[in-house]
């Protein structure tokens, strides 16, 4: 067991890996495995379950900086962001960053039937080249290497295109204000800490308004009120947009969310960052700004899963991720095995 920023993890040494799937704190685990108990015995009622979808959307806000009557509740990153697909007049010109994450760039290639278009170009001349474009849609930080978009720059220089931000790889480890941008979408199960099956969007103060694709009785202004016959009554905030939640998912993001966004993120990203560099130092690389290490080397994967570290193959390089629960343990392990 480790303690680490107030909070304890069940997490092995050498688990550099919160990129593909973070580890829960105790007590979030702990809520998850009793709600679990509490299904199999009968005990619970849906509604049960509204003070945890609460408490989650309440956290997430905090997270990215918009109110919380601006935050949809979902079930991924790709479902959420094909909202924002399908509301696209025909013929509106994307712009991703070369080599994002699909689950960013898929949702709007699926409609090239429609005239939609999407191009690649490098990161660094994402804020650029967005002024030519409807519509910006990046990943806060990338999945495959870690790197930032320029977000500052994004925000100066977007113009008239729309922004679109996944911050799945960047919030909880980092202090994130993104009210400026049109949407904001992140998944739970990485750096949030939350089982899989959760996603939350923020709308952007002056974003367009989004049909609401997967109307349902949840989208409710009162969902106990609204679960049988027409007409339709939606919430008239961003709820509208809302997916029927997924119950143990919410209970487990309510409690490691809550904790997440009461810690001082500028303490949590100076240890996930300090722990990279140190890594990046150690194997002769330039020191960064990201909890994301990619080491292109000869086998690098295969030597560090024989010595017992947890990472991911991405873009043929290893991917190496540090969280707060992580520690020199974990940068020492790692390097072992890579300088063999």
């Amino acid at each position: 067991m480790r303690h680490a920023f107030g909070a304890d993890f069940d997490v092995p040494p050498g688990y550099l890996n919160t990129a593909s799937i973070g580890i829960p704190t105790a007590k979030a685990a702990a809520a998850v495995g009793e709600s679990v108990s509490r299904w199999a015995s009968g005990l619970d009622r849906p509604g049960d379950f509204d003070s945890s979808v609460a408490a989650a959307r309440s956290a997430f806000a905090r997270l990215v900086g918009v109110p919380v009557e601006r935050v949809a509740a979902g079930a991924s990153a790709a479902q959420l962001i094909g909202l924002v697909a399908a509301g696209l007049p025909d013929g509106a010109r994307v712009l991703v960053a070369e080599g994002e994450f699909t689950s960013v760039s898929f949702p709007f290639a699926a409609h090239h039937d429609r005239g939609i278009s999407v191009t690649e170009v490098e990161l660094a001349d994402i804020p650029r080249r967005a002024p030519e474009f409807d519509l910006v849609a990046v990943s806060v930080v990338q999945s495959g290497d870690g790197r930032f978009v320029d977000l500052d720059a994004l925000r100066d220089n977007a113009g008239p295109a729309r922004v679109l931000l996944d911050a799945t790889q960047a919030a909880g480890w980092t202090p994130l204000s993104l009210d400026w941008a049109d949407w904001v979408v992140v998944a739970a199960y990485k750096w949030l800490l939350a089982p899989r099956g959760a996603a939350w969007l923020a709308l952007g103060a002056d974003s367009p308004a989004l049909r609401p694709g997967n109307a349902n009785w949840y989208a409710g202004e009162d969902p106990w009120s609204t679960t049988y016959g027409l007409p339709l009554r939606l919430a008239g905030d961003a709820r509208a947009l809302d997916l029927s939640p997924t119950w143990f998912s919410q209970v487990g993001g309510a409690v490691a969310m809550e904790w997440l966004a009461g810690l001082d993120l500028a303490e949590v990203s100076r240890h996930c960052t300090g722990l990279a560099n140190r890594l990046r130092e150690g194997l002769g690389m330039p020191p960064g700004d990201s909890a994301i290490v990619a080491v292109d080397a000869p086998d690098a994967v295969s030597k560090l899963t024989a010595a017992g570290v947890a990472c991911s193959a991405r873009a043929g390089r290893a991917r190496l991720s540090f969280h707060l629960y992580n520690t020199d343990q974990d940068v020492d392990l790692a390097l072992n095995a890579l300088r063999w």
